[in-house]
């Protein structure tokens, strides 16, 4: 089992890792619409929500020799479904033509009162 921490992604805020490989598989905390410089959130609107907490994971994917074309399934977690379209097209531009398999779903409530939440398990690098 490796540990995986990067700068480029929000510091872990509690007694978690940003990701953990294990058995060639990168499983990523969920990442919210903080920014790594700041560590707050600063986006309000969902697409820029879900643009930061695309690049939150983009990291730490690069942290483990990954990237998005190796990822093998996502969860959302959205706390107003009708934010899906506007969170599904930036979700589509990141992993272009590449469709991992991925589990949408509705919650009453996200930390520090984001609209999106994301997690994600793909391969990792050596």
């Amino acid at each position: 089992m490796r540990f995986v921490a990067t700068g480029s992604a929000p510091r872990a805020i509690g007694p978690y890792s940003q990701g953990i490989v294990a058995n060639g598989l990168l499983y990523t905390a969920g990442q919210i619409a903080l920014d790594p410089a700041t560590m707050q959130v600063e986006a309000e609107g969902i697409t820029e929500q879900t643009e930061q907490v695309m690049k939150n994971l983009g990291a730490i994917l690069a942290a483990a020799g990954s990237d998005f074309a190796k990822v093998v399934k996502t969860t959302v977690f959205l706390t107003d479904m009708a934010d899906f379209q506007a969170m599904n097209e930036v979700y589509a531009r990141a992993f272009g033509d590449h469709r991992p398999a991925r589990s949408t779903v509705a919650v009453s409530g996200l930390p520090k009162g984001v609209r999106v939440e994301i997690e994600v398990v793909a391969e990792a690098g050596g």
